[in-house]
């Protein structure tokens, strides 16, 4: 939902315009391409995990009986949703004045307004587009369960919305590393298991901690290194507030809190998983490593970007693993 985008390429788009909103050539179309760019792919496993995860969750604590073009269906939602976000931030980012050509990356990725003066109102379209599908999807969600998806739906949809626009966004304060997390990472596996169940189950919240700080880990990763930047915007950003020198020690201790989390909740209930999560350390020890060393300014973003979505995928798909390896749950609370 509300996570930012990361950049891919090198963009062949800048010119000498500090700002492409403040002139008057005349708008270029919004192709299929530049629409997928806007939807921002390479920020969905944000919304793939939580939805992977519930599923391993329901197939491993409900006898595995999960109905695929359910938990597909749901899976689509939970894109469209994050597509929706990612195209939002641009659009008010663009509004604000936030993005310029002079603070952006060099990416046509990074800002997709500013480096093909696309016109907002199609942007702004485009995004309630996404969210009408998601909708229409979410009716047959309602259809086969009932009306609580939808209720948590509706959360998450005014979270959205609340995240990006508005007199003061969430984005420009210290709590959109939580809100993002606990939407994506903790409301969307409770619907999807009470979609794929019937079952409002609240220990689903435990269960999802892991994908709750990866997904808040996304956000922090990219407000960590644009604290000048966001400075300048007057965002008071979690690290913004905390300021440089407490931002990244504070960044580094909340990664090792996300592994041990997540290692401790395999342990206490998914025990038959716990070779998945010793091949998860492995597996995610490069890259743990080079994102620790990361300085996170603005000129290693890129980078810092790619590594913490590359730790969520790892921590992602294994802490499934562990969880579908269990032939039971073990209560101890």
């Amino acid at each position: 939902m509300v996570t930012p985008r990361t950049t891919q390429k090198k963009s062949r788009f800048k010119t000498q315009n500090t700002n492409p909103q403040k002139t008057n050539t005349s708008f270029e179309s919004l192709t299929l391409s530049l629409a997928l760019q806007l939807a921002g792919p390479h920020t969905w496993a944000a919304a793939i995990v939580p939805v992977v995860v519930s599923g391993a969750y329901v197939g491993a604590a409900y006898s595995g009986n999960i109905n695929i073009l359910v938990f597909f269906i749901l899976l689509a939602i939970c894109i469209l949703m994050q597509s929706a976000v990612n195209t939002l931030n641009d659009y008010f980012d663009y509004k604000k004045g936030t993005d310029s050509l002079d603070n952006s990356s060099e990416d046509a990725f990074d800002a997709v307004l500013v480096y093909h003066h696309l016109n907002p109102k199609h942007v702004l379209a485009l995004a309630i587009g996404f969210l009408v599908v998601a909708l229409l999807l979410g009716c047959y969600i309602i259809y086969v369960s009932d009306f609580v998806p939808l209720i948590i739906g509706i959360i998450g949809a005014l979270a959205i919305v609340f995240y990006s626009g508005g007199r003061t966004p969430i984005s420009y304060l210290p709590i959109g590393e939580v809100v993002s997390g606990v939407v994506m990472g903790g409301l969307i596996p409770l619907a999807c298991v009470y979609a794929l169940t019937g079952v409002l189950d609240w220990f689903a919240l435990v269960v999802s901690l892991p994908p709750i700080i990866g997904i808040g880990m996304i956000l922090a990763t990219n407000n960590t290194c644009d604290i000048e930047k966001d400075i300048e915007a007057e965002r008071k950003t979690l690290p913004v507030t905390l300021g440089r020198d407490k931002a990244v020690p504070a960044y580094k201790g909340a990664i090792a809190a996300w592994l041990v989390i997540t290692i401790a909740i395999v342990a206490l209930w998914f025990t038959q998983g716990l070779p998945f999560v010793i091949i998860m350390v492995l597996g995610m020890f490069p890259v743990l490593r080079a994102i620790m060393h990361n300085p996170l300014n603005q000129a290693s973003r890129d980078g810092a970007m790619s590594q913490i979505v590359m730790c969520n995928i790892i921590v992602g798909a294994f802490y499934a693993a562990a969880i579908l390896a269990s032939d039971s749950i073990t209560w101890i609370l």
